[in-house]
Formats: C-alpha cells, sequence, structure tokens
C-alpha cells in the first residue's frame, strides 16, 4: 500500500515539475550558460567562451552599480511608504467603522489596475505643462509656479516619480494583508492587555506588533521582490532616464539586451540579480521560521 500510494504522489507531482523543469530550471540553466560567453545578438556567430568575466564587467561597470543603487532606492522607499500607509490604513480599518467596507472596498481600486495603465496616468498627472500634481501644489501655494517642478524630466525628481506612483498603485495590497492579519489577532490577547491595565501604546507594541509581526514580514518580502523586478511603471515615466538618474536593474537589463545586443553581459546581471533576490528572500524567510518566533 505504501508503495502504490508513493507512486500515486509521483503521479500527481509529475506535471507540476515537468512545468517546473520546462519553464523555470531549463531558462534558468540557459541564462547561466549564456552569461558565460560573449554573445552579441548583432553577430550571433561570433559567440566566445569568456568564463566569468561579463561578471566582473557586470560588477566593475558604474552604470550597473547605479542602477542596483537606484533599485535599492526604489524598494526603501515604495516599500516602506507604502508599509508605513497600509498599517496605518489597516489599523483605522480594523476599528469597523461605519461604512469602513464601503471605503475598503474604494481603496483597493488601484489594484484592478495594471501597472502599465498606472504609469500612464501618473505620467500625465506629473507632466508639467498640463498635470494636475503641479497645478493643484500651485493653487495650494506650495509652488509659485505651476510649470516650477519637472517631475519626469529633472534628474532630482524622476526616480522619486517612479516611487510615487508605485506606492500609490500596490498601497492597497499592502493594506489588504495587514489588515487580514490584524483580524487574525486573537481578542483575548486584547482583553489580557486590558486586564493587566496597558494602555493603547502599550497595546499596540506589545500585543499588535509582535502578533502582527510574521504577516508584515511575509508582506514585506512579497512587495520588496515585486519592487526589486518592476519595470511596467519605470519604463513608461522615464524609461530609466533623464541620462540613468531612473535607470533601475530591469530597465537596465532591458536595454543591454535589446538596444545594445549584449547577451552574456545581460545574463550575468540577470544572474546576480537572482542571487541578490535568493539572499534576500533566505534572511527574511529565516526571520519569520526564526527560534524565536517557533516559541512564541
Amino acid at each position: 500500500m505504501k508503495y502504490t500510494n508513493s507512486k500515486l504522489s509521483i503521479l500527481f507531482f509529475l506535471p507540476a515539475g515537468l512545468f517546473m523543469g520546462v519553464f523555470l530550471l531549463y531558462p534558468l540553466f540557459l541564462l547561466v550558460k549564456d552569461s558565460l560567453f560573449t554573445y552579441n545578438l548583432l553577430d550571433p556567430a561570433a559567440k566566445q567562451f569568456v568564463g566569468l568575466t561579463n561578471y566582473v564587467s557586470a560588477l566593475t561597470s558604474e552604470r550597473f552599480l547605479q542602477s542596483t543603487w537606484n533599485t535599492v532606492i526604489y524598494i526603501v522607499g515604495a516599500v516602506g511608504t507604502e508599509f508605513v500607509l497600509g498599517l496605518l490604513l489597516a489599523l483605522l480599518l480594523n476599528t469597523g467603522f461605519r461604512g469602513s467596507q464601503s471605503i475598503r472596498t474604494l481603496l483597493l481600486a488601484p489594484l484592478m489596475l495594471a501597472p502599465l495603465v498606472s504609469g500612464l496616468i501618473w505620467k500625465f498627472m506629473l507632466n508639467d505643462q498640463f498635470g494636475v500634481i503641479n497645478w493643484g501644489l500651485y493653487k495650494l501655494g506650495i509652488l509659485s509656479d505651476p510649470h516650477q517642478v519637472l517631475w519626469l524630466s529633472d534628474s532630482k525628481y524622476a526616480l522619486l516619480s517612479t516611487i510615487i506612483a508605485d506606492v500609490w498603485l500596490t498601497t492597497p495590497f499592502m493594506m489588504l494583508v495587514l489588515l487580514a492579519g490584524l483580524q487574525g489577532i486573537p481578542k483575548g490577547l486584547y482583553e489580557a492587555s486590558q486586564i493587566d491595565g496597558a494602555n493603547k501604546w502599550q497595546t499596540f507594541r506589545y500585543v499588535t506588533l509582535p502578533s502582527l509581526a510574521p504577516v508584515a514580514i511575509v508582506a514585506v518580502l512579497i512587495r520588496m521582490i515585486d519592487a526589486a523586478r518592476t519595470f511596467d511603471i519605470v519604463w513608461v515615466l522615464t524609461k530609466g532616464g533623464p541620462g540613468f538618474s531612473s535607470e533601475v536593474l530591469s530597465t537596465y537589463m532591458y536595454k543591454m539586451l535589446t538596444r545594445y545586443g549584449q547577451v552574456g553581459e545581460a545574463s550575468a546581471m540577470a544572474v546576480i540579480f537572482i542571487v541578490l533576490l535568493l539572499a534576500l528572500s533566505s534572511f527574511f524567510i529565516s526571520k519569520i521560521w526564526s527560534p524565536s518566533h517557533e516559541k512564541k
């Protein structure tokens, strides 16, 4: 019977295993293989094995390092802001005030849009000639001229503009996950804290935050990975410009592959990118499954 069950388990796993092999492991193998060659799309016949030269070239490239730094800024700025706003909104909606369900539905509206559409919306809103953002800031007296801030064509604001668009698009996701985590906290913990005489801040610090931590770590991890590989919003808004001020790794790798035809170097960058994401994921997962969390 055990043998039959093991064979049945293998049969059930086989389609998923084949899918992973064809669409994940094999492309990953080709990616690593291409990263070891000089391979130009404009001259495919001149393919030559160069070992780790592409990796050294990528890691010593000033533009690659700038793109990596921009990606870090993008992740920290977008995910950090989304977490704070999402937590505040989740705490507000968790109170269950009248009309909270309707407001929650409205706040989820940006999630219905594709990142490409969101980027196009913000491209018009941030336009320095007719955008409503500059016009609103001018009417509020913050700007002296409605054309004063060049959101998309000034290197000081280009990356910030992409972060703003990302925050607007994905804060509802963070809010929804954190709200689900808040609603899953046992009411008995709050009752016990009240009996012990804890005030609202102490209850939030010693009951809500520790109980919410596993859910929050998962939400932040998902968003960090998603933000790290962002492409649509940045490409629609700035295409990595002006100059390289808003260039992130995804747009730089895309340009290396499609514009410059450097398959080997683009593949090496992609491998480095994957390793960094795996390291980041491993760190957060270790935080979730650490012994301290298991004891709790």
